[in-house]
C-alpha cells in the first residue's frame, strides 16, 4: 500500500511539473511560481516599406481638407516633454488646430506625454482617459512598440481613428504619419562619408532598442555604410536610451579607447549634444551627427560643434498629423502611411527657414 501511495505521488508531482511547463511558468522575485503566458505574436508592419504617400502628394491627390459638421477635439500624446523634439511635436499640434479654428473650424485639441521616456503604463493611462472621454480622433507616439497597442484596439472598438505619428510604431493602428526613418540614417552616413573622404573609423549611438526610430536609423545608417563606403569602419555601436549622459559616457569611453575615431552618429539629437560635451572635453576633431532638429541643435551647429542634424521638422509634422485626422473625420480614405518631410542640416543651410527647405504652405480648406 505504501509503494502505490509513494507512486501515486510521484505520478501526480510529475503532472504538475509537466503542467507548468506547459503554461510556461517562472520562479518570482521571492521564490514563488508565477504565470508567464506566451506571448501573442507581433503583427508585422514597417511604414518605411510600406506603400505610402509623400504627404505633398497627398494634398495633390485630395484636394481642400473637408470641415467637420461637428465640433472636434484630437487627442496627442507624446513621449517626455523633458525632449525639445516632444513639446515642439506638441507645439506643431497645436498651431494646425489654431490655423483651422481661423478658417472656421471647430477644432480644439490636448496633448499630453509620460512623465519620462520610460513610462510606458503611464502613457496607456493617457489614452485610455482620452477614451473614455470620447475623443474625436488619437494622434499618438508611443514611447516602445508595443504599450500602446491595447489603446488602439480600445480606440477601434469606439470607432475613433488612430494615428500613429512618428515613432515608436503601433502596428495595429490604421494610420501612420512620419519621416521615413530608415532613410534619417541613410543622410547621416552619406554625410559623414563624404566629410571622410571615404574612410575612418566612426561610432553609433543607438536610443531605446524598443523604438522602431530607433532600429531604423541604425539600419539605415549601417546598410548604408556597408554598401557605398567599405573603408570607413564602424567601431563601437551601443545604445544609450535617449539618454544626454549616457551618450556622453560612451562618448568619453570610445574616445579613450579608439585614437583614430573620426565621427559619431547618434539616433538623436539629445543624445548627439552629450557627445559634443565628450569630444569637446577631449580636444579631439570628432564629427558628431544627430537626428531631430531640435533648437539646441541648430545653435549647437551655429556654434561650429554639433555637426549636423537630420531634421524632421516637428513642427510642421504636428500640424501635419492634426490635417490628417481632419481628413480622415470629413470622410477621406487616406492611405495608411504618409511621410513628412526631412532633410539633413549643417553649417551650409542652418539659417535658411524651414518653410523655404521643405517648401512649406499652410492647408487649404473647403
Amino acid at each position: 500500500m505504501k509503494r502505490t501511495a509513494i507512486l501515486k505521488t510521484l505520478i501526480l508531482m510529475l503532472c504538475i511539473t509537466v503542467f507548468a511547463a506547459a503554461c510556461g511558468t517562472k520562479e518570482g522575485s521571492g521564490g514563488e511560481t508565477v504565470s508567464s503566458p506566451e506571448p501573442a505574436p507581433a503583427v508585422e508592419f514597417n511604414p518605411d516599406e510600406a506603400d505610402g504617400v509623400e504627404f505633398k502628394q497627398l494634398r495633390e491627390q485630395y484636394g481642400a481638407v473637408p470641415k467637420p459638421e461637428k465640433p472636434i477635439i484630437l487627442g496627442g500624446v507624446s513621449k517626455a516633454f523633458e525632449n525639445e523634439y516632444w513639446r515642439t511635436l506638441k507645439e506643431g499640434m497645436e498651431l494646425g488646430a489654431e490655423t483651422m479654428r481661423g478658417a472656421g473650424i471647430d477644432v480644439s485639441i490636448d496633448v499630453k506625454a509620460a512623465q519620462g521616456e520610460g513610462d510606458e503604463q503611464g502613457q496607456l493611462s493617457i489614452v485610455k482617459d482620452m477614451i473614455n472621454k470620447r475623443y474625436s480622433a488619437l494622434l499618438l507616439s508611443p514611447i516602445s512598440d508595443g504599450n500602446l497597442t491595447p489603446g488602439v484596439e480600445d480606440a477601434k472598438k469606439h470607432d475613433i481613428p488612430v494615428i500613429n505619428v512618428n515613432d515608436g510604431l503601433i502596428a495595429t493602428a490604421p494610420y501612420f504619419v512620419g519621416p521615413k526613418a530608415i532613410q534619417n540614417g541613410e543622410l547621416a552616413a552619406e554625410w559623414i562619408a563624404e566629410q571622410l573622404n571615404y574612410e575612418g573609423d566612426i561610432a553609433i549611438v543607438i536610443g531605446m532598442p524598443k523604438a522602431f526610430a530607433a532600429r531604423q536609423r541604425t539600419a539605415g545608417f549601417e546598410n548604408w555604410i556597408t554598401e557605398n563606403a567599405p573603408d570607413v569602419k564602424i567601431v563601437e555601436k551601443q545604445n544609450a536610451d535617449w539618454d544626454r549622459s549616457k551618450a556622453r559616457d560612451l562618448a568619453e569611453t570610445w574616445i579613450k579607447k579608439h585614437p583614430d575615431l573620426k565621427a559619431i552618429f547618434a539616433n538623436n539629437d539629445t543624445m548627439a549634444l552629450g557627445i559634443v560635451e565628450a569630444v569637446k572635453a577631449s580636444g579631439k576633431d570628432i564629427l558628431v551627427v544627430g537626428v531631430d532638429g531640435i533648437g539646441e541643435a541648430y545653435e549647437s551647429i551655429k556654434k561650429g560643434e554639433l555637426s549636423a542634424t537630420i531634421d524632421s521638422f516637428p513642427k510642421y509634422k504636428g500640424q501635419i498629423s492634426v490635417e490628417v485626422a481632419l481628413r480622415i473625420l470629413g470622410g477621406q480614405e487616406m492611405p495608411r502611411v504618409i511621410w513628412t518631410p526631412q532633410a539633413l542640416i549643417d553649417s551650409t543651410n542652418v539659417n535658411t527657414p524651414a518653410e523655404e527647405i521643405i517648401g512649406w504652405e499652410n492647408a487649404v480648406f473647403e
